[in-house]
């Protein structure tokens, strides 16, 4: 066990964390200039700005990621405080941080603007180490999250910007640079962090309840209705709404294959709870990259089967293969969640890509594969130069997620060493998937079996 006073310092150390994020906002964050008010005598000055078009998909995705990712995670029958709590806590911290740090990269005359647009960007942001919590849920500590999500968000922010800005890749819905980052830098951490041969079964509470799935189901109702919203907010005119149609599509298509492929391969042929909290929303995932492309309602179909059935495919035989040989627990299955679908939906990125034509996408190439058109006057840099084909562009597609899989995989590796050898605290295995070690848990809780 450890002592009060270390439980104590941690979280002063969570406290100096906030202050210097504190001092950073001082120093470097500033309103945008269309947030601040007009000059007297000027043509708008007295009148109240218009409503924020975006805020209530804004709102949507602070349900996903505070409610959807929150809940989801509860399966764990002793472990519903912390998926709940510090999915609070670690979504808090990593809004500010992720605010921070693109910013820096976007900096203009030594200040960050601050937007509605960037809190979106920092709350999708906030799914990354989320996702990656997953794999580890039950078996860190608070401050092995909080010096796990300071490193991943460092990493996650300038993959990005390498994918998105330098390699000019489609990643509409965040697939590539949100979904596999966070999967497979988690799996790498958890990797790091897996324990030895003799205590590789699995613990006493790392399993759900009747009330916990129950409440697990609620994450993933949440999510699946508003997947939608988190897959378009970024999106461009009309592809806005194309994002909304096919992934919609996608998740209803997964849906049914999950409920159709679970009853097929698990025991007496029943349906596995498992499944249906997560493989349902794969197809939100495998159709992101590609959510505000020409896919038509068949591709969205198509690709929403495949998530489906890759993912309850994956929970039933590849995550126990993962533990039995590799040692690897993966608590909540992000790798069939995130991981697989993000690689089905960059695949399907490079084949469409492959076909696009500007008399398919007229005016709205620009907005979605700008390498593919001229550079019309602008200042930036990206690898290859402007005037792209679509074979080109289908493989700076895949080379965005060879580059994705390193970065996140050499980060979590190295951050999941760090975690392991330096004076952090590992937790024992009795002490896994259990909230009373940080929460005052009622009584009549800690007397149950």
């Amino acid at each position: 066990m450890h002592s009060p006073g270390a439980k104590v310092s941690g979280y002063v150390v969570l406290m100096i964390v906030q202050i210097i994020f504190l001092v950073l906002f001082w120093l470097f964050v500033r309103y945008e200039k269309e947030l601040l008010p007009p000059a007297i005598g000027a043509e708008d000055a007295g009148s109240a700005r218009g409503h924020v078009s975006k805020y209530p998909q804004f709102q949507d995705i602070q349900v996903m990621i505070f409610i959807g990712f929150g809940f989801l995670m509860t399966f764990l029958r002793k472990y519903g405080y912390s998926a709940t709590g510090f999915t609070l806590f670690m979504a808090s911290l990593v809004v500010q941080w992720s605010v921070l740090m693109k910013g820096f990269l976007h900096m203009e005359n030594g200040t960050i603007s601050l937007s509605l647009e960037n809190i979106i960007d920092a709350d999708i942001a906030a799914a990354v180490p989320l996702i990656s919590m997953g794999a580890l849920l039950g078996r860190t500590t608070p401050i092995q999250l909080l010096c796990m999500s300071i490193f991943e968000v460092a990493l996650f922010a300038a993959n990005e910007y390498l994918a998105l800005h330098v390699l000019s890749i489609c990643d509409c819905g965040g697939s590539i640079t949100v979904h596999a980052f966070g999967a497979y830098f988690g799996l790498a951490v958890a990797l790091m962090l897996r324990p030895s041969s003799d205590q590789n079964e699995a613990g006493k509470l790392e399993g759900a309840s009747y009330t916990s799935d129950i409440l697990a189901m609620i994450g993933t109702t949440f999510l699946w209705v508003y997947w939608p919203s988190f897959n378009s907010v970024l999106a461009e005119g009309a592809g806005g709404e194309r994002a909304i149609l096919n992934t919609f599509l996608s998740l209803a298509a997964a849906t049914v294959t999950t409920f159709v492929v679970s009853a097929l391969v698990s025991h007496e042929n029943k349906l596995d709870m498992v499944h249906v909290q997560n493989s349902t929303l794969a197809g939100g995932v495998a159709v992101g990259t590609v959510c505000n492309l020409l896919l038509g309602a068949h591709g969205a179909v198509l690709i929403g089967i495949i998530a489906g059935t890759v993912s309850v495919l994956g929970y039933r035989y590849l995550t126990p293969w993962l533990t039995a040989n590799l040692r690897l627990h993966d608590t909540c299955g992000v790798h069939n969640l995130h991981g697989m679908p993000a690689l089905i939906s960059a695949i399907a990125s490079a084949i469409y890509a492959s076909m696009v034509t500007v008399g398919d996408y007229q005016s709205e190439l620009q907005d979605i594969f700008p390498a593919m058109v001229g550079n019309n006057g602008t200042e930036t840099k990206i690898m290859g130069g402007f005037g792209r084909n679509a074979s080109s562009q289908a493989g700076y597609q895949l080379f965005g997620i060879a580059m994705t899989l390193l970065i996140a995989i050499g980060g979590g590796i190295l951050t999941g060493a760090v975690l392991k050898y330096s004076n952090f605290r590992n937790l024992k295995k009795e002490e896994h998937h259990q909230d009373e070690h940080y929460w005052e848990v009622p009584a009549v809780e800690n007397k149950e079996e």
